[in-house]
């Protein structure tokens, strides 16, 4: 009798929905665009994200999880119930085993809204894991061996930081700054230096294409459209990427002292084991040029990117199931 075992990496940005045996099946922006009028839904993940900042009075596009907490329940457990669906297939009767991994700051009552939500979409049990223990499975990291591992796992709404050992965490750190600040601070400067308003897609864009945290051997360009706040006309500004760095430079600091401040907390020995194996980066918000090189700057520790960082967490909470599984067969 197989049962089919998910694993959900529920994200601010996006959802990931891994099954046990299959991989990563499904990966869509966390976005919902429904009809203020009728309450209806019109379009969840990518077709909805595009509508961001795009739509008629009556249709508003939404996040229903704001830094990595659900913010609209309601919404939240329709567009899980659709992901599940869709990552499935229509043919499956048996419900699920589904794990969800959470950010390790989250309280009680947090989790139990993500355990309600995925229950009412169809779980048949589920387990609740820590982001960075999934972060950590899915980098290729063995957890249950007694040494330390520091994993920052850089999301769209949270970053968590912790020293991962014997299986448990022990010491960790959750901040809400990530991804999505990163393209808040470019939205801020552009306004401010440039009197150029830009739309959270815009800012994603240039994070992406030209966004650096250290200093790049050379200078990248991108033209950045949106509009003039003096005139309120469309005007289109050249951006480098020095400026970035500039913008970005706030926030990028914030990660780098939650880092700190674990390490201080972190006992001796795992810290020389730590000093001795590097720290590993994971999730979307990692991918941000340059972020590896400051971190390694400014701890004095060796630090390198997962190899699929986006993936990793939606990886290591399906991988979490089939340690459970053999766990419980065991």
């Amino acid at each position: 009798m197989q049962f089919t075992d998910i694993g959900i990496d529920l994200g601010t940005a996006s959802i990931l929905v891994y099954i046990r045996g299959r991989g990563v099946v499904l990966k869509e922006p966390s976005v919902v665009a429904f009809d203020r009028d009728t309450d209806k839904i019109k379009a969840i993940g990518e077709d909805a994200r595009l509508m961001l900042g795009r739509t008629p009075g009556n249709i508003i596009a939404v996040r229903p999880l704001r830094q990595g907490v659900i913010s609209n329940y309601e919404v939240t457990e329709k567009m899980m119930k659709y992901f599940i669906q869709k990552a499935m297939g229509r043919k499956s009767f048996r419900k699920p085993r589904i794990s969800v991994c959470v950010p390790s700051g989250v309280t009680e009552v947090e989790k139990k809204a993500v355990e309600d939500a995925t229950m009412q979409a169809g779980a048949r049990e589920v387990s609740i894991i820590e982001e960075p223990i999934a972060a950590a499975i899915g980098a290729g990291i063995d957890i249950a061996k007694p040494c330390g591992n520091m994993i920052v796992d850089i999301g769209g709404g949270t970053s968590d930081v912790a020293v991962i050992s014997l299986g448990g965490t022990v010491v960790s750190a959750s901040i809400k700054i990530a991804g999505d600040d990163f393209d808040d601070a470019l939205v801020r400067y552009m306004r401010k230096k440039h009197n150029l308003l830009i739309g959270e897609r815009t800012a994603e864009d240039i994070k992406i294409r030209i966004g650096s945290a250290f200093k790049r051997t050379e200078i990248d360009y991108m033209d950045v459209r949106g509009r003039n706040l003096v005139t309120g006309l469309p005007k289109t500004v050249k951006v480098s990427s020095e400026e970035t760095e500039e913008a970005l430079k706030e926030t990028t600091m914030q990660i780098i002292e939650a880092i700190h401040s674990v390490l201080e907390k972190t006992p001796p020995e795992l810290a020389a084991d730590i000093a001795d194996r590097g720290i590993v980066l994971t999730g979307g918000g990692s991918l941000l040029n340059g972020l590896e090189e400051l971190i390694s700057e400014k701890t004095g520790i060796n630090t390198m990117t997962a190899e699929d960082p986006m993936t990793a967490v939606a990886v290591g909470t399906g991988k979490y199931i089939e340690f459970l599984a053999g766990y419980r067969e065991s």
